[in-house]
């Protein structure tokens, strides 16, 4: 689960292509035309996982619904862009991959997989808290670029506070993942394990 860990670098999401020059060039046919593709997409993708059976197979079926969530995500960011779409693009990415490392979970047993779990929805949580801070500081920055320096100034007193919010947010998540890991042990051991937690995470 090492690609699950919790990073800000890994919600650093970037982009293909410019959504604002695309959008310029999509019409009303090629947005409908490209929604089809995406639909034809996905029933291959599905197809292929007929070939398999077992968690295997719930594994590649999840994989595919995830990418045809996010490839209608990047669309709609590519024909309307706004900080809302970019946002949803995000939050779909974030989605995907956990439903993928859940079902990957599967795999697992016991607290190993129950760690997974955490882990895979640790991760989620954080990227849609990152997600939503971007959006909050977007917004802001649109608003008060209309505006004086005063909206200037509040616009960045958003971004902070939105930035703050979501690093409580993916500590909480990291913090559930630690207290997880430490039902591997029992007794004194377990004690420490979840005093350190606690500890580390400043919830004493």
């Amino acid at each position: 689960m090492k690609k699950f860990n919790i990073s800000l670098l890994t919600f650093a999401l970037g982009f293909a292509f410019s959504a604002g020059a695309m959008a310029q060039g999509m019409s009303e046919i090629d947005y409908k035309d490209s929604k089809d593709k995406i639909a034809e997409t996905y029933k291959s993708n599905k197809a292929s996982c007929d070939a398999l059976s077992g968690n295997p197979k719930d594994i590649c079926e999840a994989d595919a619904k995830g990418r045809e969530k996010v490839s209608l995500a990047e669309l709609e960011a590519t024909y309307k862009p706004s900080s809302e779409t970019h946002y949803q693009l995000r939050v779909a990415k974030a989605e995907a991959d956990s439903a993928v490392a859940k079902e990957r979970c599967d795999d697992m047993a016991g607290n190993a997989k129950d760690v997974c779990v955490e882990q895979a929805q640790a991760a989620e949580t954080t990227a849609k808290a990152y997600a939503d801070a971007k959006m909050k500081t977007s917004d802001a920055n649109a608003t008060a670029n209309e505006k004086t320096s005063a909206a200037r100034s509040d616009a960045d007193n958003v971004a902070a506070d939105a930035r703050k919010d979501a690093a409580v947010d993916a500590r909480a998540a990291e913090y559930k993942v630690a207290k997880e890991k430490c039902d591997t042990f029992a007794g004194d051991i377990k004690d420490r394990c979840l005093g350190d937690a606690k500890a580390r995470f400043d919830r004493l």
